[in-house]
């Protein structure tokens, strides 16, 4: 087999590859052989057709099936004879596919790039320091109450964080626009649905009073015909309501599982996934430090598009069905959710993947056992029979993977923050898990 490498850019190769005719005529004969025992012909009996006979009905489907087989085959051959690494199938470009002659082709292919790891010395981490008060428990359950609340009729003017039905109608230069009209909807104050002015402009309100606002769109209005545009909208309010916060009682407290124990147990539980966020949070900060870290000290490693590529199917995929979508032929998925949306994350991700591939290489890292196990029983210890779900993950392969895999790339950072200058700040709960 005759074989030439040419480098077109940094990570693109071009192999132009010659196959013996023998290779493929050979292989093509005894598969024309094999086929003439059990082919059935008119004016012929079993296994009685002529070689001739086989070659003109059958010749060129068969050599078609070999050509292809002999091209995959002596593609794998061929990089493993010049040591190279394919991101992504190659591009194959027939030269010569005559029969009788020399087969040719030409691929062209990306390559996995040679990492170079970089000194990571003395890089910058800032590390958040917060704990779970009395305060953020107290905090974390008026929210839950108002979540769980309920809204009931007011006789009076309208304030911040009350909910209001409303009749209104938008005006730009004496004339209606589109989708600046609405009736009997309701707005609750302070929510920020609406444009600047608009929930402010109805507080103070009572129902039945009628408000006229003169207001101007926000110059970065998604809607390009409205951008900045100054315009007046006509309100009429009909009723206020004031949010009444869930009662403390054991009906609200079985709402997010506590059945016994009352409110000091509820509050126990609450004071633990709230530990656990902001434990989750805080580690979650730190190793997206590490790795913008890693990514800039490797800025100039260049990826394979063919990887950039698959990782945007992924994500893009991945997207749609986190939102409900069911695999539909008709659907064109690159139109609805193009390419550009997905780019700068899936060059990051890929560009991580090869950085980290190499460092867990370089230091022989394997994902420990036993913090596995730990990462297991935690994600286990919010459901309501923990051995259960911990007995799925070790009895499927493909979803342990995932968190050993995860376990790996934690240990990575691990081992990157020993070499790291790091710095303490002090912060809020809120701050912690917000920032």
């Amino acid at each position: 087999m005759r074989v030439s490498i040419e480098t077109t850019s940094n990570l693109e190769r071009r192999l132009t590859v010659g196959v013996p005719a023998e290779r493929v005529d050979v292989e093509v004969d005894l598969r024309l052989q094999k086929a003439s025992q059990k082919a059935r012909l008119p004016g012929f009996r079993p296994g009685k057709v002529p070689m001739k006979v086989m070659r003109q009905r059958f010749g060129a489907g068969i050599r078609q099936e070999v050509v292809g087989e002999v091209v995959n085959e002596s593609f794998r051959e061929a990089i493993i004879q010049e040591k190279l690494r394919p991101a992504g199938q190659p591009s194959i470009e027939p030269r010569n596919l005559e029969q009788g002659k020399e087969l040719q082709y030409v691929a062209t292919f990306e390559v996995f790039p040679e990492v170079d790891l970089a000194d990571m010395q003395g890089f910058a981490v800032e590390k958040l320091v917060a704990e779970v008060t009395e305060d953020d428990i107290d905090r974390m359950i008026a929210e839950l109450r108002k979540q769980k609340g309920t809204w009931e009729v007011v006789e009076r003017a309208a304030a911040l964080a009350d909910k209001v039905n409303i009749d209104y109608v938008g005006t730009r230069e004496g004339e209606e626009f589109e989708g600046g009209s609405a009736q009997g909807s309701d707005l609750e104050l302070g929510s920020g649905r609406m444009i600047p002015g608009f929930e402010d402009g109805i507080v103070g309100m009572a129902a039945g009073e009628e408000r006229t606002l003169q207001l101007s769109f926000p110059e970065d209005y998604h809607n390009e015909d409205l951008k900045g545009a100054a315009v007046e909208f006509r309100i009429t309010l009909h009723s206020v309501q004031q949010q009444v916060p869930a009662e403390m009682n054991d009906a609200f407290f079985a709402e997010y599982g506590v059945e016994e124990g009352g409110e000091a147990q509820f509050r126990r539980e609450i004071a633990k996934n709230m530990a656990r966020e902001l434990k989750n949070s805080l580690e979650s900060k730190i190793k997206q430090q590490v790795m913008d870290a890693v990514l800039e000290a490797h800025n100039t490693l260049d990826v394979p598009r063919a990887l950039v590529g698959q990782e945007v199917s992924a994500m893009r995929s991945q997207m749609f069905q986190q939102y409900g979508g069911m695999p539909n032929q008709d659907l064109d998925l690159e139109s609805l959710l193009p390419d550009s949306m997905f780019a700068e994350n899936a060059e990051r991700r890929v560009k991580l993947g090869l950085i980290l591939a190499e460092y867990i290489e370089k230091h022989g890292l394997k994902a420990d056992g036993d913090k596995v196990r730990a990462a297991v029983e935690e994600m286990a210890s919010t459901y309501e029979d923990p051995q259960e779900v911990i007995d799925y993950y070790y009895s499927n392969r493909q979803q342990l993977s995932a968190v050993e895999s995860k376990v790996l790339e934690d240990q990575v950072v691990e081992k990157l923050l020993e070499s790291a200058n790091i710095s303490e700040k002090a912060c809020g709960f809120q701050e912690a898990v917000n920032r």
